[in-house]
């Protein structure tokens, strides 16, 4: 079955023109990976993570660009990975944490496809984060609350679409946010 409005191709799926990517953010340990690799092989859409991508590109985890380069020069290479996709279609983006503080990442993810933000609570993110040490902005609880806090209010202001993840396993998670880029002819 497709979507209203969108042609269909083979076995039923949906099949869009141009650039038509769905990028997801949020706070570290709110699961956008993992959603964008489920929801790309139930949808049979490729999926990227953008942290990878950088990974690639540079040769070096994400914690020795810190560590080595610094964030200023992460976030150059998270913008210049995003530029990539351009020439890509139908992608399942999960964008890393940080990626809405660069205001030229944000146009872009708008120019190349929506913005789904996943918005949850500080603390059900951090319980989710199994391996803090691979999260180079995380730092101590204080700064990630004022990370949070400070993200929080760029993520709403990205976003074309916001799947509550509070209080939700990730089947619920995964439901709601299929269910709505579904309705939407998204997927």
């Amino acid at each position: 079955m497709s979507a209203p409005g969108a042609p269909a191709g083979q076995d039923g799926y949906v099949v869009h023109e141009g650039c038509d990517h769905i990028f997801f953010v949020g706070f570290l340990g709110a699961g956008k990976s993992t959603l964008a690799r489920n929801l790309g092989r139930l949808f049979r859409r490729d999926y990227v993570d953008t942290d990878r991508l950088v990974e690639r590109m540079q040769c070096k985890t994400v914690c020795d660009i810190f560590a080595q380069e610094g964030e200023e020069a992460f976030r150059r290479d998270e913008a210049a990975a995003l530029e990539t996709l351009r020439d890509r279609k139908s992608l399942l983006v999960s964008c890393g944490g940080g990626i809405v503080e660069s205001p030229a990442c944000c146009k872009a993810m708008h120019e190349m496809g929506v913005v789904v933000y996943l918005d949850g609570d500080l603390d059900d993110s951090l319980r989710q984060i199994q391996h803090p040490e691979k999260r180079p902005d995380l730092g101590t609880p204080e700064h990630a609350r004022e990370l949070y806090l400070h993200r929080r209010p760029l993520y709403r202001q990205t976003a074309d679409y916001v799947v509550d993840i509070r209080d939700k396993d990730f089947e619920e998670v995964a439901g709601d946010a299929a269910r709505l880029l579904w309705e939407e002819g998204l997927l």
